[in-house]
């Protein structure tokens, strides 16, 4: 699905932007993704995405807020959206590049938003059976492999030099009180977050009426709330032009 070349992370070391992957996972949050999208599109950066399978179904063109994948690749600044099957889209030969570590390689800074129950649960148990997954499952988490860029912004990097990682769970109120939710988010927050060392930050979700119509926590936190996160990783405020419109 990519509207690009083959990916090779060398061939894009040295061009001097941040380089943002993108992933959403199957939950009905994946319809705030355009909106992300849009609004980091302002600031001169390279975007990526990746749908799993269950994701792409909420965006199929069913309505303005869920436009066709296709019509992603017109903002400005997404360079390319993969799934699944871009892993496997040609038979695999030796020394061909790897696309969940080209993409691994290739990005300062990963966000899954939204990131459904199943896929945080694969994310802990270190699943990978699905392009999204296989990049989280590959992450630097030792800053060892993949060195800083030159001329990015310091806060690319966590306290103790690694690639972050931020996760925006979404999901129905009764998984995410679910008690094995409550075990999973500790493990992000308190053993592998950010605050301990570590390369995840858990932007954790808010209380609303869900898709489902039940009320309470679970929801993706407000995507304007995602944007002003990643832009503090990013060292960059709003464009002016587009405040108003972000508030």
């Amino acid at each position: 699905m990519s509207k690009t070349q083959a990916l090779r992370a060398s061939d894009h070391q040295d061009d001097g932007r941040p380089h943002v992957l993108l992933a959403c996972t199957g939950s009905v949050a994946t319809i705030k993704i355009p909106l992300i999208i849009e609004a980091l599109s302002h600031h001169d950066i390279s975007m990526r995405l990746i749908l799993s399978s269950s994701a792409s179904q909420f965006l199929q063109g069913q309505s303005a807020e869920q436009p066709s994948v296709s019509s992603l690749l017109e903002i400005p600044n997404l360079e390319a959206v993969y799934t699944d099957e871009d892993e496997w889209s040609q038979p695999w030969t030796r020394g061909a590049d790897i696309l969940h570590i080209e993409l691994r390689r290739w990005a300062d800074i990963m966000i899954i938003a939204p990131l459904s129950a199943n896929s945080m649960a694969k994310m802990v148990a270190g699943m990978a059976d699905s392009l999204v997954m296989s990049v989280v499952r590959a992450w630097d988490t030792t800053a060892v492999l993949d060195a800083q860029r030159p001329n990015l912004p310091s806060s690319l990097r966590t306290s103790t030099g690694k690639k972050p990682l931020l996760v925006a769970p979404a999901m129905n109120t009764a998984m995410w009180v679910h008690p094995v939710t409550h075990k999973q988010a500790a493990v992000l927050e308190h053993e592998w977050g950010v605050d301990v060392g570590g390369w995840i930050r858990l932007i954790r979700p808010v209380e609303k009426e869900l898709a489902c119509g039940d009320t309470g926590g679970g929801a993706m936190r407000e995507w304007k709330d995602i944007v002003t996160i990643i832009r503090q990783y990013l060292d960059v405020e709003a464009p002016s032009a587009t405040k108003s419109l972000e508030r």
